[in-house]
């Protein structure tokens, strides 16, 4: 594990998308192509600005993401398939993606994506981390086991009242109750991880990732057994384990 800390959302995004444009690069150098998977939410919009503008030949990149709601409009204001098109998509010139989608059959919906993923690995995963420090939509307590690349999920009130709170809902009663989410497992197998977590509300996941055992109740402590995860935080999401010691070694050659 690596982390860096910056001065604030923008420094960290600008820092994490010149890494990971510098991962995709080698992997398409290597073999032709490069497999990515990307987060969502309102702790990833720094990072996919400066993303966006990378000198890379995004025709050989292929993308998926993390999750998707039940049930949930593409129009609505918080699908992450109109996150992602409008985001993402909209400036970038990948020609191979894979949107989850939680309408229709979505059964069917989910073994389509499963077997495309399972085609190669992921040389880069975009990993954020939630208030209640769920990865994906893996609420606590996390299912660590699961092999299914994607699988259904009931949605935690923790988690919900994080999407309130960004803004995407108006009420916990208007999230969806289940989503359609990446698997631990499958998260894990990813060649490299990347971890965008600023702001202080995410500030005590933070802290409660780094003090603590690989244990389902606090699902992003399992991003620890990674062999290439770096966690990119900014003062004010790091503040708490800064205060607390936790980051003392390992700031010594962090970025500021």
């Amino acid at each position: 594990m690596e982390v860096k800390v910056l001065n604030n959302a923008d420094e960290l995004g600008k820092a994490a998308a010149a890494h990971a444009t510098e991962i995709l690069r080698a992997a398409i150098k290597a073999r032709g192509r490069a497999r990515l998977t990307l987060s969502t939410g309102a702790s990833q919009f720094e990072f996919l600005k400066h993303f966006v503008q990378a000198d890379l030949d995004w025709s050989k990149v292929e993308m998926f993401h993390l999750d998707e709601y039940v049930d949930l409009p593409e129009t609505h204001p918080a699908s992450f398939r109109k996150y992602l098109k409008e985001r993402f998509l909209a400036h970038v010139g990948v020609e191979r993606y894979e949107l989850v989608n939680g309408e229709g059959d979505v059964r069917r919906n989910i073994e389509e994506l499963n077997a495309r993923l399972n085609e190669a690995p992921i040389d880069l995963a975009l990993i954020g981390i939630g208030e209640n420090a769920h990865v994906a939509f893996n609420d606590p307590p996390a299912d660590f086991n699961t092999e299914e690349p994607y699988f259904i999920v009931d949605l935690a009130e923790s988690c919900k009242q994080q999407q309130v709170g960004e803004g995407w809902f108006a009420s916990n009663d208007d999230v969806p109750k289940q989503a359609i989410t990446m698997s631990i497992r499958q998260i894990m197998n990813s060649s490299v991880i990347i971890s965008c977590v600023p702001h202080r509300v995410k500030a005590n996941a933070i802290k409660l990732t780094l003090e603590n055992e690989r244990m389902n109740e606090i699902p992003s402590t399992i991003l620890k057994d990674h062999p290439q995860w770096t966690l990119y935080l900014d003062q004010e999401s790091a503040s708490a384990s800064l205060d607390a010691g936790l980051l003392y070694k390992l700031l010594q050659t962090s970025e500021r």
